[in-house]
């Protein structure tokens, strides 16, 4: 019998307590997202911490520098394995689609690492529409860093609400024509450190930094 994946059972726990919230948009909070191993090992993994000169608002402008789960990362480093496998984990799938109201069969799963310093900023955007889901998951533990989640706008982009950042904690919605989102430029005093998660179509052209 296979072990079982820890981060697929949290994540399930995860979605059973998500917190539904329409104002600006239709999203939902999560908490204790992944196993706390895997929070620990995904701090502690080599990849470099981008510089920021003149960051350009857009996370295309640091592509050069950008981290994927990809399929060479699963191979060198078990932690992306794990949050992968939790990912992409029938089980998961069946549960998102039922929580969000989504349909993500034939989709594939692409997860980012990112680590923002000071300087950081993304201007208001909606996703494209070969984006399926998106879910943050922040993993920064500083308490410095309370205030430093995604900020949601409203149609006129003006900024609605802030996503609560923290240890595990992290946010879904389903890409529409509403859910404006980005960060507004503020101090960050350390590394604000997290996952971006999203299921897309099969249009998607960088193949490379794919999951599944």
């Amino acid at each position: 019998m296979s072990k079982a994946n820890p981060s697929t059972e949290a994540f399930l726990r995860c979605l059973d307590n998500a917190r539904a919230e329409d104002i600006p948009f239709r999203h939902w909070l999560l908490s204790d997202v992944i196993a706390a191993d895997a929070c620990e090992e995904i701090l502690s993994l080599p990849v470099s911490v981008p510089l920021i000169d003149d960051f350009p608002g857009t996370r295309e402008g640091n592509n050069k520098t950008r981290f994927y789960f990809n399929a060479e990362s699963c191979e060198r480093f078990p932690v992306c394995r794990e949050v992968v496998d939790c990912l992409t984990d029938p089980k998961t799938i069946a549960k998102i689609n039922e929580v969000c109201g989504v349909d993500l069969s034939g989709s594939h799963l692409r997860i980012e690492y990112a680590q923002d310093t000071d300087g950081f900023w993304l201007e208001p955007h909606k996703d494209i529409s070969v984006k399926l889901f998106t879910m943050t998951v922040y993993l920064s533990k500083e308490p410095e860093m309370a205030g430093l989640g995604t900020d949601l706008f409203d149609e006129n982009q003006n900024r609605v609400a802030s996503s609560p950042f923290g240890p595990n904690l992290g946010m879904i919605f389903i890409p529409g024509t509403d859910t404006w989102h980005g960060f507004v430029k503020r101090p960050i005093a350390g590394i604000r450190r997290s996952l971006i998660v999203n299921y897309v179509t099969d249009e998607w052209r960088e193949r490379w930094e794919l999951a599944s």
